[in-house]
């Protein structure tokens, strides 16, 4: 079975020959291993193209991941401390209150060109008809963060501010206009993400969510579903709450953090939409044996797929992650069986 195949059977449930593996690997896991991790990664075939692709060298770097402090294209100042890995944002180019709003200058709308890098993982376009490939990385409310930060934004979510509705509303615009741009590319589906969840719940109440943040991704969902795509949504934390809209706003494929939910209660929506695991990278993935890696990613994917499909093999690799426990964990992918 081709990778293509693969991929569209898992997440339509249509019984794949196997889960097929999509690699998450941070630029810091390649620039700390270098060519013993590449030895065990090319040893396990991937579906998502990553080998079309070249590493993304660290002069190429966007300001998120680049060490030291740097600023993105919105204005946003970049504290990183690890090359290669996600740093956060200590500079917001929009004061607190928003009170400065109206002299905010947005960005030009990004081009969204086929990527010549990989960046996390690899969102190849047009190279190969045998791969599925996955563009974008579309992300909404830590875009808002972004501008104004975090505690700020929620006062002002609280408050229900003007001005954090011409935010949203502007920022809906922008991401409609950059979609438009990945939309022109030969993609089979596209990627959105937005960390919602803590440890233990949603960030915000789960009404608010539907009220002021739901309607902002049908809209973004609907544009890619028209255009006959797959939504591809990434959010860590425990999400339990907004499990059913994200089901109904059309999410084909949900990467979500398993490991801080009741797994009793997101199995119950196995079935219902595929699933893109996250192996635990708080108590498993550094920590444990080759042995206990391989028994955790069974029972994650008997939790969360069916005999028909519904699990895209992933667990994401960070410096920190030992080798051994890296080919265990490709190991169990290529191994599981129902």
């Amino acid at each position: 079975m081709k990778s293509r195949e693969r991929v569209e059977r898992a997440i339509k449930f249509m019984k794949p020959d196997r889960p097929p593996i999509s690699h998450a690997i941070l630029p810091s896991a390649q620039y700390n291993y270098g060519e013993r991790l590449s030895g065990i990664i090319n040893s396990f075939h991937e579906d998502f193209g990553w080998h079309l692709l070249p590493d993304l060298p660290p002069d190429k770097l966007p300001p998120l991941y680049k060490f030291g402090k740097h600023f993105d294209d919105w204005g946003t100042g970049w504290w990183v401390t690890v090359e290669g890995r996600c740093g956060i944002p200590i500079v917001y180019p929009i004061k607190p209150d928003l009170s400065d709003y109206d002299d905010f200058k947005w960005p030009e709308i990004f081009s969204a060109g086929v990527p010549k890098y990989r960046l996390y993982s690899g969102h190849m376009s047009g190279h190969s008809d045998e791969y599925y490939a996955r563009g974008a990385w579309i992300i909404f409310f830590e875009q808002m963060q972004q501008l104004v930060g975090f505690e700020n934004l929620l006062v002002a979510l609280t408050l229900q501010t003007p001005e954090v509705y011409r935010l949203r509303d502007d920022l809906l615009k922008f991401n409609l206009a950059w979609l438009d741009k990945w939309l022109e590319n030969d993609y089979q589906g596209l990627h959105f993400a937005d960390d919602w969840g803590s440890q233990d719940n949603l960030l915000i109440p789960p009404d608010l969510w539907r009220s002021f943040f739901k309607p902002v991704y049908r809209e973004m969902f609907s544009k890619v579903k028209n255009h006959g795509l797959d939504v591809w949504f990434h959010s860590d934390g425990n999400i339990l709450e907004i499990m059913p809209d994200i089901i109904e706003l059309g999410v084909d494929v949900i990467n979500c953090q398993a490991s801080v939910m009741d797994i009793n209660e997101l199995k119950r929506y196995a079935g219902e939409i595929a699933f893109r695991t996250d192996i635990d990278r708080q108590k498993v993935l550094p920590f444990v044996s080759p042995h206990e890696v391989k028994e955790y990613v069974s029972g994650l994917f008997h939790n969360l797929g069916t005999p028909d499909g519904g699990i895209v093999a992933c667990g994401e690799i960070s410096e920190d992650v030992p080798l051994e426990n890296i080919k265990a964990m490709y190991e169990a992918f290529t191994e599981f069986k129902w």
